[in-house]
C-alpha cells in the first residue's frame, strides 16, 4: 500500500473512504499493488462529477477572455498509447527520469532528491562526536523525524546528547563519500544505500506479436503530447482561430520511485488539461487571465480560500519549456500531510512555442505546425499556455476540504460536499415501510433519478439513514411521513445546518434544481 504520512484527520479520512465506499486499495484481495487505487460506488460519482464541473465550465460555459470575445475551447480524446517517436521529441525518452537509490539492508526503494540528511553528532562526557551521516524522506516534519530517528540511534550506541542540526541537506548534494556512509531512512547500519541511477519513468510495453526494440511503446506520462501532436488536425476540421484552446480529461501513468500520501501520487492517475494557444504578444495577459480562471474555479466547487493558495514558481523551479516564459503558477492545497505546508493541485505554465516547434521539427511538417494570420499576413508558431490540473489530487482535496467531525451528530462526522460535487444529490426515505409511504418514495425516487444520483433507502431508523447519508455528504434528504398521506408535502432535512422545514412534493424537483448550481 502507498505510503500515506500519518495524521488523525487522514487516518480517519482513508477509513471513511474505504467504509463508505470512496476509495479502495487496487487488487485488495491480493495484498494490493503500490501506487494504485480503485473508486468505489461513491468516489467514481464523486469523481466524476469534479470532471463534468471542469468540462462544463471549461470548454461549453459561455465566458469573456483578455479581449472581450467568448473563450473558445474545443475538446479532444487522445489515445493512451502514441507513436515512440512523440515521446522522443517531447524529451521524455531521454530526461523523464528520477535519481534513485535502493537500500540494501530494508530492499526499499526511495527517490534520492527526497532524502535529507544530516550528521548525527553526539555530546557524551563533555565531548562531541560523530555517529555518522543519517537520512530521512522529505517532508513538512522531516527535522522532526530525523531527531527522534538519531537519539533512538544514539540510545542503541551507548546514550548521549544529539546536538540538533540548523538544518537538513539534500542528500544528492552531498560528496559520494559521504552518500557510500548514510544510514538510510529506515536502516539500522550505514553505507546501506547504492549508488544514485537515473529512473525512467514512462512505463514501457510492447506493440504487435513480436518483442523486439520495434515494437517498444509506452503509457503516456501525460495528456498534453497527444494534443501537440493534434494541433493542425484540430485547427483544419474545427474552424477555430488563435486565440483557442484544447481540452482534455485523461489517464496518464508515471512509474513513481515512491508512491505516496495516498491518491495524491499515484502510477496511474487522470489529468484534466488545456492547452490555450494564443499569439506571442498577448501571452502575458492570457497566463494572468488563466492563473485568476483557474484559482477561482477551484473556490467554486468548494475548496476553501483558507486552504488554497495560488504561487508563482522561482526561476529555479521552472521547468525547461518554461523558461523563457511568463513564468509558471501552482494551485496549492493544504492537505492534512502537508500541513502547515501545501501540495500541488494544479499548474499553470507558459510553455511559449517549445512544444510545438519540437514537434514541427521532429515531424518534418513544419509549415504544418505555423498558424496564418489573415489579418497580418504573418505565419509564426502560437504560444501556450497551459493550465494542467489533477483529478485525483483534485477529488482528495476536496474529501479533505469536505470531512468534518461532528461528534453531535449519530455517525459522528459529516462529509460537507459542495452540492454541485457531490456524488449523492439527495435521499429519499419512506418514514416507516408501510401505510403506503414507500410507494409514494419511490415514485419520488424514480422520477428525480432521471436527473441525478438519488438515494432511496427504506431499511432501518431514520436516524441511522440520516447517519449514512451524512457521511456520504448528501446534502438533501427527503422524507415521506404521516404528512404526506394527507398533504403531499414532505420533510426537507439540510445537511449542514440540519434545519428541516416542509416543501410539497411536486415541488422538490425545482428546489433541487435551484439548489445544485
Amino acid at each position: 500500500m502507498s505510503e500515506v504520512r500519518t495524521t488523525p484527520k487522514m487516518e480517519k479520512l482513508v477509513a471513511l473512504c474505504k467504509r463508505r465506499g470512496f476509495i479502495f486499495q487496487s487488487s485488495e484481495i491480493y495484498g494490493g499493488i503500490n501506487g494504485f487505487w480503485d473508486y468505489g460506488p461513491l468516489g467514481v460519482e464523486l469523481k466524476r462529477n469534479v470532471k463534468d464541473a471542469w468540462w462544463y465550465d471549461i470548454v461549453r460555459a459561455p465566458y469573456e477572455g483578455i479581449d472581450g470575445n467568448l473563450v473558445d475551447i474545443v475538446g479532444i480524446d487522445c489515445s493512451i498509447i502514441m507513436n515512440p517517436k512523440v515521446w522522443i521529441a517531447s524529451g521524455h525518452v531521454g530526461g523523464f527520469s528520477d535519481p534513485m537509490v535502493d537500500c540494501k539492508e530494508t530492499k526499499i526503494r526511495y527517490r534520492a532528491d527526497h532524502l535529507l540528511c544530516a550528521e548525527v553528532i553526539v555530546m557524551q562526557k563533555g565531548k562531541q562526536f560523530s555517529m555518522g551521516w543519517l537520512a530521512v524522506l522529505d517532508g513538512d516534519d522531516s527535522l522532526s523525524v530525523w531527531i527522534k530517528k538519531a537519539e533512538k540511534m544514539v540510545r542503541k550506541r551507548g546514550g548521549g546528547e544529539v546536538v540538533i542540526p540548523l538544518s537538513l541537506s539534500p542528500y544528492i548534494t552531498l560528496p559520494e563519500n559521504l552518500q557510500r556512509e548514510m544510514i538510510g531512512p529506515d536502516a539500522e547500519e550505514p553505507g546501506t544505500l547504492t549508488e544514485p541511477r537515473q529512473f525512467n519513468l514512462m512505463f514501457k510495453t510492447s506493440v504487435g506479436a513480436i518483442e523486439d526494440s520495434s515494437a517498444i511503446a509506452y503509457l503516456r506520462p501525460e495528456t498534453a503530447q497527444g494534443i501537440f501532436a493534434n494541433f493542425r488536425n484540430v485547427m483544419d476540421t474545427s474552424r477555430v482561430k488563435i486565440p483557442f484552446g484544447i481540452a482534455q480529461i485523461g489517464k496518464a501513468f508515471r512509474n513513481e520511485v515512491t508512491p505516496r500520501n495516498y491518491i495524491f501520487r499515484s502510477r496511474e492517475f487522470e489529468q484534466m488539461e488545456i492547452e490555450f494557444f494564443v499569439p506571442p504578444k498577448d501571452a502575458h495577459e492570457w497566463y494572468q487571465f488563466w492563473r485568476k480562471q483557474r484559482y477561482n474555479w477551484w473556490q467554486s466547487i468548494g475548496i476553501s480560500t483558507d486552504n488554497l493558495q495560488l504561487r508563482e514558481q522561482s526561476k529555479d523551479e521552472l521547468a525547461h519549456y518554461a523558461k523563457e516564459g511568463a513564468g509558471s503558477s501552482d494551485i496549492e492545497y493544504r492537505f492534512p500531510f502537508t500541513d502547515p505546508g501545501f501540495g500541488e493541485l494544479e499548474g499553470i505554465a507558459h510553455r511559449t512555442d517549445y512544444d510545438l516547434r519540437r514537434h514541427a521539427e521532429d515531424s518534418g511538417q513544419e509549415d504544418r505546425f505555423k498558424y496564418f494570420d489573415q489579418e497580418n499576413n504573418t505565419r509564426y508558431f502560437p504560444h501556450i499556455i497551459e493550465p494542467s490540473a489533477g483529478v485525483d489530487r483534485g477529488t482528495l482535496a476536496l474529501l479533505c476540504e469536505a470531512y468534518t467531525d461532528d461528534p453531535q451528530r449519530p455517525s459522528g462526522v459529516v462529509m460537507k460536499f459542495h452540492p454541485k460535487i457531490a456524488p449523492i444529490k439527495a435521499g429519499v426515505f419512506p418514514l416507516v415501510d408501510k401505510d403506503g409511504m414507500p410507494e409514494i418514495a419511490k415514485n419520488l425516487y424514480v422520477d428525480l433519478r432521471k436527473q441525478w444520483n438519488i438515494q432511496f433507502d427504506a431499511k432501518q431508523t431514520i436516524g441511522k439513514r440520516y447517519a449514512r447519508m451524512d457521511e456520504a455528504g448528501t446534502p438533501f434528504c427527503f422524507t415521506i411521513d404521516t404528512q404526506t398521506l394527507h398533504d403531499q408535502t414532505v420533510t426537507v432535512r439540510y445537511r449542514d445546518t440540519l434545519q428541516q422545514e416542509r416543501i410539497a412534493i411536486s415541488q422538490v424537483k425545482g428546489f433541487l434544481m435551484e439548489k445544485i448550481i
